[in-house]
């Protein structure tokens, strides 16, 4: 009976010790399924302003179709960044017709993690970015 009244409580210190552990591990995955879910989002949005712009008929216009095309994937995901930036090399429409020739396209993200960053060493944002590139038609007009 003795031995009993000395372990009353532990239950409660070892839930004491363990619990920000448990709660630190939580919120890294929490993190860890944001960062992914934002990386697909910013991958799409780098495919689909891609496509647009190798679709366009100039360079000036190929910016133009990758910003709003970008811009609409990022709507239509729902991903909200604290910074954006959609990047173009339109070089390719400079190539002569009958040539090889692509457009890239760079996207990146400045994702928030601050309602969850509490955890030590976890930082509040992280910059993300996609690139993909996309061939212009070989055979169709363009100009740089």
């Amino acid at each position: 009976m003795i031995r009993r009244l000395r372990e009353r409580g532990s239950v409660s210190v070892e839930l004491a010790i363990l619990m920000p552990g448990f709660a630190a591990l939580i919120a890294l995955s929490v993190i860890g399924g944001r960062h992914v879910i934002a990386q697909g989002a910013i991958d799409v949005a780098a495919y689909d302003a891609a496509r647009a712009a190798s679709i366009a008929r100039s360079a000036g216009d190929a910016r133009l179709d990758a910003e709003a095309a970008a811009a609409n994937a990022f709507d239509r995901q729902g991903l909200r960044c604290r910074t954006r930036s959609v990047e173009v090399d339109v070089s390719g429409f400079g190539v002569a017709i009958g040539l090889d020739a692509t457009v890239s396209v760079t996207v990146r993200c400045e994702v928030e993690f601050s309602d969850v960053a509490w955890v030590p060493g976890v930082p509040g944002s992280r910059q993300l970015a996609a690139t993909f590139v996309s061939p212009l038609d070989r055979y169709r007009s363009r100009t740089g």
